[in-house]
């Protein structure tokens, strides 16, 4: 009897490792993707500036804006990893196609203000490629607790399924292209 019951505790122990190990790493993913959220908002947040300091030079352009506006506000409503992606990498193409534009224009270029936003813009895209990296990593790391044994067992019956990582948009596997001079 006593056997049994010595079986079933640490039977019992057991389970519960496994099940806070899933949890822990279920939270994981949780938080990485808060802090990539974070970074998105931010980037969200300057969209307005730039458009409002380059707007007036390049009414001509006016697509541009309306397309980076329309992506910002979609951005802003998008909370999960499967709305968020596809918007970043056209959100990405858009910022990419104004600053063409920008370096375009000599005033604009050489403006300060302009600068300093296209500087705080390139500062967070290297957050955004951090944070991507890490909830990339977070996603792995509970993907393959989910899948193995014995843990996947105790994941599948709480329902776990795999999480999608965050891809390369087709614009940013494009390589770049260099002009021959």
């Amino acid at each position: 009897m006593q056997s049994v019951v010595l079986g079933f505790g640490v039977f019992a122990l057991i389970v519960a490792l496994f099940y806070n190990f899933l949890i822990g790493r279920r939270n994981q993913v949780d938080n990485v993707f808060a802090g990539l959220e974070v970074q998105l908002k931010k980037r969200y947040d300057l969209i307005p500036s730039l458009v409002a300091l380059t707007k007036k030079a390049l009414e001509h352009e006016r697509h541009i804006f309306e397309h980076l506006s329309e992506l910002r506000e979609k951005g802003l409503r998008a909370h999960s990893i499967e709305e968020i992606s596809p918007l970043h990498g056209e959100l990405s193409q858009a910022l990419s196609a104004l600053h063409v534009k920008v370096e375009a224009y000599p005033e604009l270029s050489a403006n300060a203000n302009v600068l300093e936003l296209q500087q705080r813009l390139a500062e967070v895209e290297e957050y955004i490629s951090a944070a991507r990296r890490a909830y990339n990593q977070s996603v792995t790391d509970y993907n393959n607790a989910i899948e193995m044994i014995p843990a996947n067992v105790l994941a599948r019956l709480l329902g776990y399924t795999r999480k999608q990582v965050f891809e390369a948009s087709p614009f940013e596997r494009e390589k770049p292209s260099v002009p021959m001079r």
